[in-house]
């Protein structure tokens, strides 16, 4: 596996896409974009690490800014920037398209999940699967509030990994949340994971096991 490279692609995209870009040495043509939470950045350690395991199993990897990282380096989302925060996704898709030849998966956590999610179900077929880690089901302690009101319209397969101590959705709450999507979906609980998923002693040992299962995941649909 070769060390990411900085990417930056700004020239044919109105949002530039800027990230690190992870290259197998025997790519299989498929790529997947991943994308962080709102605290956060593409260079946060479960990203990181996942980067790696997917490289190593043969995908190409784009770990990218979110447009309102790019903008400011700390704090979260402010209000109104998830139209942009899609744009972004939809601008890093395309410039995968361009650098890859086969499948293109789309991944994030928490709120990268979740504009993950949104631009899916507005544009079917964008992309070809979607890898969600620890979807942000609602604000914690308020469980009245569900971000579920587009998942009827999200028409791409998707797997969710959901700790099972996640203040954002429990694991009975997010199951019941995907019966309303109308495709294939997945869920893997992590035992004992909160919603950062992973800790420094696990982290590389869940990314295998999440690589693996998402490769699994990805190749049934292809059966």
């Amino acid at each position: 596996m070769n060390d990411p490279q900085e990417f930056v692609d700004a020239a044919q995209n109105e949002v530039p896409v800027r990230g690190f870009l992870h290259c197998p040495s025997d790519a299989g043509g498929d790529c997947l974009i991943l994308t962080h939470g709102a605290g956060s950045n593409c260079n946060a350690p479960l990203l990181v690490a996942l980067a790696g395991a997917f490289s190593a199993s043969g995908l190409t990897v784009l770990r990218c800014d979110l447009p309102f990282r790019q903008l400011r380096p700390h704090g979260p989302p402010q209000r109104g920037s998830a139209e942009r925060d899609q744009e972004g996704l939809r601008a890093a898709i395309t410039s995968m398209r361009r650098q890859t030849s086969g499948r293109v998966f789309l991944g994030g956590h928490s709120y990268g999940g979740r504009q993950a999610t949104m631009l899916a179900a507005s544009q079917p077929g964008l992309v070809d699967q979607l890898l969600l880690l620890s979807y942000p089901l609602h604000p914690p302690q308020r469980p009245s509030e569900l971000r579920t009101e587009h998942f009827p319209r999200l028409q791409t397969p998707a797997m969710f990994v959901h700790g099972t101590r996640d203040g954002f959705g429990s694991i009975e709450e997010l199951t019941a949340a995907l019966t309303l999507i109308p495709t294939r979906t997945e869920l893997l609980p992590l035992a004992g994971a909160g919603h950062e998923l992973v800790t420094k002693r696990n982290r590389d040992e869940v990314s295998k096991i999440l690589a693996e299962a998402f490769r699994l995941f990805t190749d049934e649909a292809e059966a």
